[in-house]
């Protein structure tokens, strides 16, 4: 049983799905007024984190067939086989969705609800079926996930167009392509070998990590900018912080592509990441 949910836990993507919730709750923390209550934030989160394990685990329900091609996913369930690809866990993926949205719709409002739902339909539907096979463009579309679990966040508290949590739903658009490129140009190999047009596959190491750097910079430049609108000391140095590990370790790609070094980006975007959201949440309870 232990190893059965350790395989679910691995499939359904679950540590991104964390990392998805923890961007529901930075758009809370950083929209204006009075947050909703403790049990709605509670349930706000747990189903944006249950959706995302969904989209999660549908994504690699799809691609068993590229899975196979990689080195680095070949051992996954579908692909060996200890979880048979039917019906019944793309039901059971379904469900779990659904039960996700309703929750957030009964939890907060209907608009936070649909922000959950386009997030997972988003990275299983619009960046899995329709564009990873057929253009590096891609993940760069598929950075909206993200987004809207931000804008779900801003949503559960009535303030969904608030400059602050609008400018952080700009930010998770922006990280995404570098984070995930510097894990493709990791992994470039694999990725040709599968056919998937992902920018390192598609464009030399040079034009890569030029704009991985390019990215990195302006995302970290726009997380400044909440700043201005009400984000306090706490937030600003986390932002500051992170962005810097971040972009050191662009410019260090830049300079010295490798794999080892695109590894260590791809590291460091999760650590800016993880600072950001973390300092912006606790900014609103312990500067506020």
């Amino acid at each position: 049983m232990a190893a059965t949910l350790k395989l679910i836990y691995h499939t359904a993507k679950v540590r991104l799905g964390f990392l998805i919730m923890a961007c529901a709750l930075a758009g809370i923390a950083m929209s204006p007024g009075s947050s909703p209550g403790a049990w709605q934030v509670a349930v706000l989160g747990i189903a944006t984190l249950f959706a995302s394990a969904a989209a999660g685990a549908f994504n690699q329900l799809y691609e068993r067939d590229v899975d196979a091609a990689m080195r680095r996913t070949r051992e996954r369930p579908f692909v060996t086989g200890r979880f048979r690809a039917d019906g019944i866990w793309l039901a059971g993926i379904c469900l779990v969705l659904l039960a996700s949205v309703a929750a957030a719709a009964l939890a907060t409002n209907w608009l936070a609800a649909a922000f959950v739902f386009l997030g997972a339909f988003t990275y299983g539907v619009v960046y899995t079926v329709w564009l990873k096979r057929r253009t590096w463009l891609n993940i760069v579309i598929g950075g909206l996930a993200g987004s809207f679990a931000v804008l779900a966040g801003a949503a559960a508290t009535g303030n969904a167009l608030s400059p602050a949590p609008m400018i952080l739903a700009v930010v998770l658009f922006l990280w995404t392509p570098p984070h995930f490129w510097a894990l493709a140009f990791a992994c470039k190999e694999d990725y040709a070998a599968a056919g998937i047009p992902m920018l390192p596959v598609v464009a030399d190491d040079r034009t890569t990590t030029r704009v991985i750097l390019a990215h990195a910079v302006l995302l970290v430049i726009l997380s400044l900018v909440p700043a201005w609108y009400g984000m306090g000391w706490l937030y600003l140095v986390g932002a500051i912080g992170g962005g810097f590990f971040f972009i050191v370790a662009s410019i260090r790609l830049m300079l010295w592509p490798s794999i080892p070094q695109a590894w260590r980006t791809f590291a460091a975007s999760i650590v800016q990441l993880g600072i950001l959201l973390t300092a912006a949440i606790l900014d609103s309870l312990i500067v506020a």
